[in-house]
């Protein structure tokens, strides 16, 4: 991938750990300059440091809590503020919260990270996303949206494995009725399930997940390996006019039947548009 992304500019959630930082390496690889959204500034020196390694020209750490809508927003108006252009969007941070949390502002902790900051964030950076076509959202979702429903009236009533199932879903619907809205514009947006991954993710829940990783982390792959389906959809020329669609580990496939749903989708955005005052 070497010099693909040269002159392009790339920001990642969730990106100074795990899959995010892994995925940001191959972008600096190919030449991208970063914008790394994480909540540690230790992690985030780190990152810098791996991703200037790797070759990116400059690297942009912002740190802040996207469960917090107030937070999204500092971030997205910093990220318009020193940047003029945004080529990619990659979608990442995401948790499991096996206990139920709310937010601050009040959400289920799983829906307002794991959905709403994905769909408030590239709203918020829409505009711009067009203003340097053509560019690309990338939203990184799950297997997990299979087993997924959405209770259009209540999201936060799920919880635990049910609350992520929902939001992986929603990441896929989201991306559906996003890449609709796109058409013509040179703005594409995919989603990707990267594969099952032995990272930090999920250590938040303490000695639970303790207990319950070995059999989770069953078949698992590492964050490098994981971070090239990801990549991909930020990299590939192939993908210049793909758009709306569902990969699994790199390729392109078929979502569960509820993630076609394009009626549910438009709920579901509308709902997000009311969750988020956007």
């Amino acid at each position: 991938m070497s010099g693909e992304l040269a002159g392009k500019l790339c920001v990642v959630t969730g990106g100074t750990s795990g899959i995010g930082r892994a995925t940001a390496i191959l972008l600096a690889r190919a030449g991208a300059s970063l914008v790394l959204v994480g909540r540690s500034a230790a992690h985030g020196r780190e990152a810098v440091a791996a991703a200037k390694g790797a070759g990116a020209p400059t690297v942009d750490v912002l740190l802040g809590d996207l469960s917090e809508r107030d937070e999204v927003r500092r971030i997205a108006d910093q990220i318009l503020t020193r940047h003029p252009r945004v080529h990619a969007l990659v979608n990442n941070a995401g948790a499991l919260f096996l206990r139920r949390k709310l937010s601050a502002d009040g959400v289920e902790m799983t829906w307002a990270l794991n959905h709403l900051s994905y769909f408030l964030l590239t709203e918020l950076l829409h505009d711009r996303l067009l203003e340097s076509a053509p560019a690309r959202v990338v939203n990184v979702a799950s297997e997990a949206h299979a087993s997924g429903f959405i209770k259009l009236d209540d999201p936060g009533r799920l919880t635990g494995a049910s609350a992520y199932q929902q939001s992986k879903l929603a990441n896929v619907l989201f991306t559906r009725a996003l890449a609709k809205r796109l058409q013509g514009t040179g703005v594409t947006a995919n989603a990707v399930h990267p594969g099952r991954v032995d990272s930090g993710f999920g250590y938040n829940n303490g000695w639970i997940w303790r207990l319950i990783r070995p059999i989770v982390h069953r078949n698992t792959i590492t964050p490098a390996e994981a971070a090239n389906a990801v990549a991909r959809l930020v990299t590939d020329p192939r993908l210049d006019a793909v758009s709306g669609r569902y990969f699994d580990t790199g390729y392109e496939a078929a979502p569960a039947p509820q993630a076609m749903d394009d009626a549910l989708a438009e709920r579901l955005w509308r709902l997000s548009e009311q969750s988020t005052r956007v």
